[in-house]
């Protein structure tokens, strides 16, 4: 193994082990109010945990802002921008936190009328929800500070905070609910109390091992620098919006064919969440070393992390697809053992086979445009790629060309993930030979 890849694995590997950890956080929160005996405690943090991840993806600039931007002033040795960008996005996301607390009632006036709770459910989410909200600013604020880790090229520290949440998670939660007799409220302190101890842990992580950092602090010309966040950030907020859009009409298009198939779609898209698990660390590679690379007008080293990159999305994809091919259905019965729901994914599986190889090339464009802040052909291909997802699938239904409309609406998500690749790739290949 050559020094190129021992650089993407150091970066790649604790990536992977951080968003394995990610959804562990709501899966103790149901795990714990699926023993409280309601089901309307299930459905309260469901409600809950589905705003809030929808409200931070929105808020993911942060994270990849920070990444890039920092990663190419490392790139440059420019210290005095390194530690700027820190300030910068730490305030930023300060500032959009308080709006959230600010505007909490709004917030969830809105977003209830848009998930359309049950009476029975929505006394216990707004519980859920009035205590989750307080712990904004350090769930912002970790994306900060992760994506200036990231862009440092260290993901150890974003490793162990994320296994740091997950134990305080557990043990306050487990610890409120069952020592306390606390039920809704227990499991949102849980989870308030876990984000906080992540926040307090990245600050006193980053003191110790880049404290020095800050005597090359410098508040001129932090205008110029909040011009260039927030251009950077803009497009990538915008982006978001496009991949919000995408998913949310592809579960309500499933939901429209029935429970059973809302719920195969569920169950499959898992799948593809399992080998996003993967790919993201390799995309977190691209963003920290090709944006160091590309800071430092180093292209040699920029070309050559790209084809390593590459070659490792291939051999994941190879290995993702055959998993699938020969232990899909097995895979899809370890997550549901509902007879109705393995019966219809079989007719649907073969689908998930397509996913690696259609997805592969988004995920390392995506996290190399991050790294060189590329973020307007990251919008260009998203945006795209948005409307081709739309035309496919209700050219699929107007034609006819399956019987049962959810395959049309699997040929659009394929089609959507493989052009999201393909223009980034188109609009790369455009910038690299202006370079």
């Amino acid at each position: 193994m050559n020094i190129r890849d021992r650089q993407i694995l150091q970066i790649a590997l604790p990536s992977i082990i951080s968003n394995i950890t990610v959804p562990l956080l709501g899966m103790i929160d149901v795990a714990i109010v699926g023993h409280m005996g309601s089901a309307v405690y299930i459905g309260a943090v469901a409600v809950g945990s589905m705003i809030f991840n929808l409200v931070y993806w929105l808020f993911g600039f942060l994270r990849m802002g920070s990444s890039g931007l920092t990663s190419q002033a490392l790139g440059r040795r420019d210290l005095t921008e390194v530690t700027r960008m820190l300030a910068l996005s730490l305030a930023v996301s300060m500032g959009i936190a308080l709006s959230l607390i600010v505007l909490q009632i709004p917030m969830k006036w809105l977003m209830f009328s848009f998930i359309g709770p049950t009476d029975d459910v929505i006394p216990y989410a707004t519980t859920y929800f009035q205590i989750v909200v307080w712990g904004a600013p350090a769930s912002l604020g970790l994306f900060s500070l992760s994506g200036w880790f990231i862009g440092m090229q260290n993901t150890r520290i974003p490793m162990l905070i994320s296994i740091g949440q997950n134990i305080v998670n557990i043990l306050a939660s487990l610890t409120l609910v069952y020592g306390f007799g606390m039920k809704i409220e227990g499991v949102a302190l849980g989870t308030v109390m876990a984000q906080y101890a992540g926040f307090i842990v990245a600050l006193t992580l980053l003191k110790r091992y880049y404290g020095r950092l800050f005597q090359y602090f410098r508040s001129d010309n932090l205008f110029q620098n909040i011009r260039s966040f927030f251009n950077v950030n803009r497009d990538i907020f915008l982006r978001t919006l496009c991949l919000v859009a995408v998913n949310l009409y592809f579960t309500s298009a499933g939901a429209r064919s029935g429970a059973v198939i809302l719920s195969v779609n569920t169950v499959m898209m898992q799948l593809y969440l399992f080998f996003s698990y993967f790919m993201d660390g390799f995309a977190y590679a691209g963003e920290a070393l090709g944006g160091r690379f590309y800071g430092a007008s180093n292209m040699t080293a920029f070309r050559g992390l790209l084809r390593h990159l590459f070659l490792w999305a291939t051999a994941i994809t190879l290995l993702y697809t055959l998993a699938y091919v020969f232990a899909g259905h097995w895979i899809i019965g370890i997550l549901t053992d509902e007879p109705l729901v393995l019966e219809a994914s079989k007719e649907y599986l073969w689908w998930i086979w397509l996913i690696p190889a259609a997805g592969a090339l988004a995920f390392i464009c995506d996290g190399v445009f991050i790294g060189i802040t590329a973020t307007r052909g990251m919008l260009m291909s998203s945006f795209v790629s948005a409307l081709i997802f739309f035309a496919v699938y209700h050219l699929s239904l107007s034609s006819h060309l399956f019987q049962l409309p959810n395959h049309g609406l699997w040929l659009a998500m394929i089609v959507y993930l493989l052009m999201r690749g393909v223009v980034q790739s188109l609009w790369f290949h455009r910038k690299m030979t202006l370079v």
